[in-house]
């Protein structure tokens, strides 16, 4: 009896070395997941990383490895998803330069990404061609491999629906030659930084994946926590900590409740509450760094796990690229 055809799910990350706990919560943790049940294909997205990180090219070979590391030991098998280069599928490149001759210039500046980065990023240049086609070249990423979901958090939608609007438009122009990618919402977790903040490494608050317990407790111990709760009496809001948030995603639900109980009637402090989360996080890190130590022991093998990797996702992207091409009337 034939097996019904797996989805395809696409997905990658801009190589920017080391991933840290809320990269875990926010996509790695669902990834690990969707790999049982769709057709996976993991990237390292190299070339995004130019739009913005174009003067900076030196450090991304390293960080890419880093980031392999970081995604085989958080669980990601690569027998089951395959990973591999975005730079190194140049069918990538082909499939964006001909979308981008039917992508509206209006389309791209209204994104709200361009907007925001444009007025956040304000130490280099971002008036620039690759900058403003980022979202084409993300459609080409996604579509490539004929990917019917996407997953991305709530505030990633409007992005996925300019990628919906081009492979409208070039399938009106061509022929029905993709599916129109569906987001697969993922719960994106809040996971603050230690300053309170988003976790980013932009902002130096970050916990890494697999650090050190020495690291990981002085960070977690070290943490911003309800600002307005000034001495040990007081009660607390725990919505608006960051350690609340994590204690979400790594204790139990039992656990949960009481923390969230016990801070508000200021049965317990915030010493308290982090030394409850270490005693889930410090494992699980300490799992993470005996995993990412046997890779990084093993360099050519993790080199040969994405070669591998690579070479699968060129075939495939060679049979889209040989269907756009007839249906262009470029073959």
């Amino acid at each position: 009896m034939t097996q019904p055809k797996r989805p395809v799910v696409v997905s990658g990350m801009r190589p920017t070395g080391r991933l840290h706990i809320g990269h875990l919560h926010g996509a790695l943790a669902n990834w690990v997941k969707l790999q049982d049940e769709a057709d996976c294909y993991f990237f390292s997205a190299d070339w995004h990383a130019l739009t913005t990180n174009y003067h900076a090219t030196g450090i991304i070979k390293q960080a890419e490895r880093e980031m392999f590391v970081d995604f085989i030991a958080a669980g990601i098998d690569p027998e089951k998803a395959t990973l591999f280069v975005q730079s190194q599928v140049r069918e990538h490149a082909e499939l964006y330069l001909l979308l981008g001759m039917i992508t509206p210039l209006g389309w791209l500046e209204r994104s709200p990404t361009y907007k925001e980065m444009r007025e956040n990023i304000t130490d280099r240049d971002l008036a620039l061609y690759g900058f403003l086609g980022y979202p084409v070249l993300m459609t080409a990423d996604i579509i490539l491999y004929k990917a019917a979901r996407v997953p991305v958090g709530v505030d990633q939608v409007p992005h996925l629906e300019l990628s919906r609007e081009i492979v409208r438009k070039f399938n009106s122009h061509y022929g029905e030659v993709f599916p129109e990618p569906q987001p697969l919402l993922t719960a994106a977790p809040k996971i603050l930084g230690t300053d309170g903040r988003k976790m980013s490494k932009s902002y130096g608050n970050t916990v890494d994946l697999g650090e050190s317990a020495e690291s990981t407790r002085k960070k977690i111990m070290g943490a911003v926590t309800d600002p307005a709760r000034m001495r040990r009496q007081d009660p607390g809001h725990p919505d608006v900590c960051g350690i609340f948030y994590l204690h979400k995603v790594t204790s139990d639900a039992e656990t949960v409740a009481w923390v969230d109980q016990s801070c508000r009637t200021a049965a317990i402090g915030c010493v308290d509450c982090k030394k409850k989360v270490l005693e889930r996080l410090l494992p699980a890190q300490e799992r993470m760094r005996e995993r990412r130590e046997a890779l990084l022991a093993r360099p050519k093998d993790l080199d040969d796990l994405v070669q591998l990797g690579t070479g699968k996702a060129r075939a495939a992207a060679a049979r889209t690229m040989e269907e756009v091409r007839k249906a262009m009337k470029l073959a």
